[in-house]
């Protein structure tokens, strides 16, 4: 079961390396309050990248098949993207309800 640290972990893992691969400085600290909209470190295609690295290593370290940047996530009020806690809390969120679905 992944916990709400697990994916904050991998979230902050997956935007480092990102940030390193397309040559952008890190901020010195990745952690949960890190803006991935509205002032972030990476521009809307280093988003895109982000969530698709996401979703594969949810599906291929952790068995966890769901898709984070749906109809869902573009309509909600407030991004699901905006840090990587509240990305995080989203994906908890997706996994739960496939496994309550028996997905």
């Amino acid at each position: 079961m992944l916990l709400r640290s697990d994916l904050i972990r991998l979230f902050s893992d997956v935007l480092v390396e990102v940030l390193t691969a397309d040559r952008v400085d890190t901020p010195a600290v990745v952690d949960e309050t890190t803006p991935l909209v509205g002032g972030a470190v990476i521009d809307s295609l280093g988003l895109v990248e982000v969530i698709m690295e996401a979703e594969l290593r949810l599906r291929r370290d952790h068995g966890a098949d769901v898709t984070l940047a749906d109809e869902r996530a573009m309509s909600q009020r407030h991004s699901p993207f905006r840090t990587i806690g509240t990305f995080a809390d989203y994906a908890a969120l997706l996994i739960a309800e496939r496994r309550t679905l028996g997905q």
